[in-house]
């Protein structure tokens, strides 16, 4: 970055960590609405975990809740077995070629959100990042155009 001699130095503030907050999230694009959950860390539980509140949101018309995913070793994991076996009439995970992000709707949400919400914002803590990006989630938990633009919903 290049500062005019005359001016004082900017100050950038950044938090050093190497903190994360996790976050799953489904598309429907039957409808245009988004459903979302933080979690601590990705692994096998907190999966299972979103994909059975995917299950309480998913309706109770008896479709099949198709699910496309990419191949993290979480997705794969033999603890999800048993609750898949279980409810394979109902759900049914989908998983797309290696290193082929841009074939799954939700990694055009997350593009969008981190460009919209946490491009060049300093959070203090991750608290903040959260509840900023809840917030802005928020306004898709409802069918709307964005998402529907966003996701090529017709």
């Amino acid at each position: 970055m290049w500062v005019p001699p005359e001016d004082i130095d900017p100050i950038q503030l950044l938090a050093p960590t190497r903190k994360s907050i996790a976050l799953f999230g489904a598309v429907n694009i039957r409808r245009g609405r988004l459903l979302t959950q933080f979690e601590k860390k990705f692994n096998a539980m907190t999966f299972q975990s979103f994909l059975e509140n995917l299950l309480k949101h998913g309706g109770s018309r008896g479709r099949l809740i198709v699910i496309i995913l990419d191949n993290a070793r979480y997705h794969h994991a033999t603890l999800l077995k048993p609750f898949l076996r279980k409810y394979r009439k109902r759900l049914r995970l989908e998983f797309l070629p290696p290193y082929s992000p841009e074939l799954n709707p939700i990694e055009r949400v997350w593009k969008l959100t981190r460009r919209l919400c946490t491009h060049n914002e300093y959070f203090p803590n991750l608290t903040a990042l959260q509840e900023a990006v809840s917030g802005w989630l928020s306004m898709w938990e409802k069918p709307n155009e964005v998402l529907r633009k966003l996701c090529c919903i017709n």
